[in-house]
C-alpha cells in the first residue's frame, strides 16, 4: 500500500460486514445508510490515529527528554486532570485492570512525576499526586505539541483551517456518544 503523506504508513480503512461474523454483536447494518456510516466512521477513526501518531512522532522527534510509554503518559495526564484520583478510579477511567495500573504507578513514581498519598479517610487506599516535575514535563509536551502542529495548519490552506476548526464540536460530540453504553 502506498505511504500517506508524511512518509508513515497508509491504514486501509475499507469495512467489511461484520453482521454474519458477530451476530447479536450490535445493531445490523443492512441499509445503505448504515453501511455508509459505518465507512465514514472507520475512515474518520483511522484519520484520527494517523494525526495522533504523526503529532507523537513530530514531538519525539523535537524533544530532548526522553518520552514516556503512552501508558505511563496516559495515566499522568489522568492524574493531572483529576486530582486525588485513587488507584481503582484510575484503573477504571483507563480500563485497566488495577494491578496494572499499580505497576505504571511505580514507575512512574521511580522517575519522580507521580507520588502516593495515603488517604486521609480509608487507610487502605492512596491517592494520586502530579509532582511539579511532572508538571513542567507535561505543560512541555503539550506547548511543543500545539507549536509543532500549529506550524503544520499554517501550511493548510484556509479552507482546510476552517473545516478542522469546525469539526471539533461535532468530534467532541462523537466522543461522548461513543464513552456512553447503548441503551
Amino acid at each position: 500500500m502506498p505511504g500517506a503523506p508524511g512518509g508513515g504508513p497508509r491504514y486501509d480503512s475499507s469495512v467489511t460486514d461484520l453482521s454474519s461474523e458477530r451476530a447479536g454483536a450490535g445493531p445490523a447494518r443492512d441499509s445503505p445508510a448504515d453501511r455508509a456510516a459505518v465507512q465514514a466512521a472507520a475512515e474518520f477513526l483511522d484519520a484520527v490515529s494517523s494525526v495522533r501518531r504523526a503529532a507523537r512522532r513530530a514531538v519525539r522527534g523535537s524533544w530532548l527528554t526522553e518520552p514516556l510509554p503512552p501508558a505511563q503518559s496516559e495515566l499522568l495526564r489522568l492524574a493531572a486532570r483529576i486530582p486525588r484520583l485513587t488507584v481503582a478510579e484510575a484503573a477504571q477511567e483507563l480500563r485497566l485492570a488495577p494491578n496494572t495500573v499499580s505497576t505504571l504507578i511505580g514507575k512512574l513514581a521511580d522517575r519522580g512525576l507521580l507520588k502516593r498519598v495515603p488517604s486521609s479517610t480509608d487507610g487502605r487506599s492512596v491517592l494520586l499526586e502530579v509532582t511539579p516535575k511532572a508538571r513542567r514535563r507535561l505543560a512541555e509536551w503539550r506547548d511543543l505539541r500545539a507549536e509543532l502542529a500549529g506550524r503544520a495548519l499554517a501550511g493548510l490552506t484556509g479552507q482546510d483551517r476552517a473545516a478542522l476548526a469546525a469539526a471539533v464540536p461535532a468530534m467532541l460530540r462523537l466522543a461522548e456518544r461513543m464513552e456512553t453504553p447503548p441503551g
